[in-house]
């Protein structure tokens, strides 16, 4: 049953890239972004801030705002995790995102909700959880409550483990070429 659903998503998001949709973009494109892009800057905007040089992290709190190319997360809270020292000379590099309170990703037409959001940059796998997990692009809806990108493979899996059922909405005629 696994099998089948972590296909249907793979399905619905690869029939929009081979059609043309959105630029030949799947849907795990739009997570590639953070922390793995080195072309492109990581833009982050909140409330507060607090470094922790003994834990390597970073913890932005309040309306949260993060932007790397047409990549963005908003979030309430987001800790950053980093190899080497917040306070050396040399650049820090993200070895891992984790996003806490009402989780927003959006890239051209394609975003993800979920409560929870984590990005593991040196295995390159992003992980969003909560209640109801909603994965869109243009008019189609995608809704399970744990979804896994490989940002590496592509390759997705929505699981719903609360109801045991993933729900798929796909708007007739949305997969035509403009």
């Amino acid at each position: 049953m696994m099998k089948f659903l972590q296909v249907a998503v793979i399905g619905v998001f690869s029939l929009c890239a081979l059609t043309g949709y959105s630029a030949a973009q799947t849907f795990s494109d739009a997570f590639a972004g953070f922390g793995s892009n080195d072309k492109e800057p990581i833009q982050i905007e909140a409330e507060e801030l607090e470094v922790e040089d003994k834990t390597n992290s970073a913890t932005f709190k309040g309306d949260v705002v993060v932007t790397q190319g047409e990549t963005q997360l908003k979030t309430q809270k987001l800790r950053v995790f980093y190899d080497g020292s917040a306070s050396g000379t040399t650049q820090q590099k993200i070895s891992r995102l984790e996003a806490a309170g009402r989780v927003y990703i959006s890239a051209k037409d394609q975003t993800a909700t979920g409560d929870e959001a984590s990005f593991d940059m040196k295995r390159e796998v992003m992980v969003m959880t909560g209640d109801e997990v909603v994965l869109s692009q243009g008019p189609n809806v995608v809704v399970g409550n744990r979804l896994t990108v490989n940002l590496k493979t592509g390759k997705a899996d929505l699981q719903a483990q609360k109801s045991g059922r993933v729900k798929v909405l796909i708007q007739p005629n949305s997969l035509d070429n403009n």
